[in-house]
C-alpha cells in the first residue's frame, strides 16, 4: 500500500501553471529522486505534499492522511488548515540552507519542536536527540552554535531535526546545492544510511551520481509534469523519452 499518494496535483502562481496534474504512488522505504531543470516544478512539488503551499486542485494522501480540493476557487478554511497541519507533522522536511536557529546550539535546535510540537519532557527530548545526532555523527557537537559548524554538519543537523519528530516520510529540497562539494559525500551517507533502515525519502537533487547509485525510482519533470519514471539502470541507461535523454546527455 502506498505511503504517498498523489493524484491530478495542479499548482499555479499568477497565470503560471507550475505543476500541471501530477499523479504518483511511492511505496513505504522508497527512495525517490526527483530530477529535471530549474524551474520544472521538483521543489514546489515538495512544498506542496508538505502543505507548505497550498494545492489548487487534486488530491494528496501522506500515511493516511489526506488533503483535497475540487479546484482553487474553492475556499481555503479552517478545516483545511487542519488538514495541512496533519499532513506536515508527518513529514520532515530539509531545505538548501539548513535553517537552523542562529541563537541555539545544536542540541537545543533538536530537542525545541520535540518539546513545543510533541509536548515531550525535555529530558526524553535531550535523550533522542543525543541519539539522533550520534546517528548522523554530531553528538560531539551538540553544543557548538550552528556558525560554529561546517555547511555539512549544518545539514546533518538539519536531518536530525527533522527526524526529532519521527516523520512517515522525509521531504529533501535539494539538500546539498549549498554545500562545498567536500561536504556532499557527507550528507548523502546520511540519506543512504536511513534508506537502510527503511525511511521513505523524496529528494530533489541534482546530485545525479547520487540518483543513480541511492535511488529506488528516479523521477524526470519537465515544464510541471512528470515525463518519466524508472529504475536508475533503466533511466541512465536507456531512457525511454527524448526529454529524459537530452536532459541526460551531459552527465552519461
Amino acid at each position: 500500500m502506498s505511503i504517498v499518494s498523489i493524484r491530478g496535483l495542479k499548482k499555479s502562481f499568477d497565470d503560471h501553471e507550475v505543476l500541471k496534474g501530477i499523479d504518483l504512488d511511492i511505496e513505504p522505504g522508497q527512495l525517490i529522486c526527483f530530477i529535471g531543470r530549474s524551474g520544472c516544478g521538483k521543489s514546489t512539488l515538495l512544498r506542496t505534499l508538505n502543505g507548505l503551499e497550498v494545492l489548487d486542485e487534486g488530491e494528496i494522501q501522506i500515511a493516511g492522511h489526506s488533503l483535497a480540493r475540487k479546484s482553487k476557487l474553492e475556499k481555503i478554511d479552517a478545516r483545511y488548515e487542519k488538514k495541512a497541519q496533519a499532513l506536515r507533522q508527518h513529514c520532515g522536511m530539509v531545505f538548501q540552507d539548513f535553517r537552523l536557529f542562529p541563537h541555539m546550539s545544536l542540541l537545543e535546535n533538536v530537542v525545541l519542536a520535540q518539546t513545543v510540537v510533541q509536548k515531550m519532557s525535555r529530558d526524553e527530548a535531550v535523550t533522542k536527540t543525543e541519539a539522533l545526532l550520534g546517528k548522523v555523527g554530531l553528538l560531539a557537537h551538540k553544543d557548538k552554535m550552528p556558525l560554529q559548524l561546517s555547511g555539512g554538519q549544518a545539514q546533518r543537523g538539519a536531518i536530525a531535526r527533522a527526524l526529532a519528530l519521527s516523520p512517515a516520510v522525509m521531504l529533501y529540497d535539494e539538500p546539498t546545492s549549498a554545500l562545498d562539494p567536500e561536504l556532499v559525500d557527507e550528507v548523502l551517507a546520511v540519506m543512504k544510511a536511513l534508506d537502510q533502515e527503511g525511511m521513505t525519502q523524496l529528494v530533489v537533487t541534482h546530485e545525479m551520481r547520487f540518483a543513480r547509485d541511492a535511488a529506488d525510482l528516479i523521477v524526470y519533470m519537465e515544464e510541471g509534469s512528470i515525463v518519466e519514471i524508472g529504475a536508475p539502470d533503466q533511466l541512465f541507461s536507456s531512457p525511454k523519452d527524448d526529454r529524459t535523454r537530452q536532459f541526460l546527455r551531459k552527465f552519461l
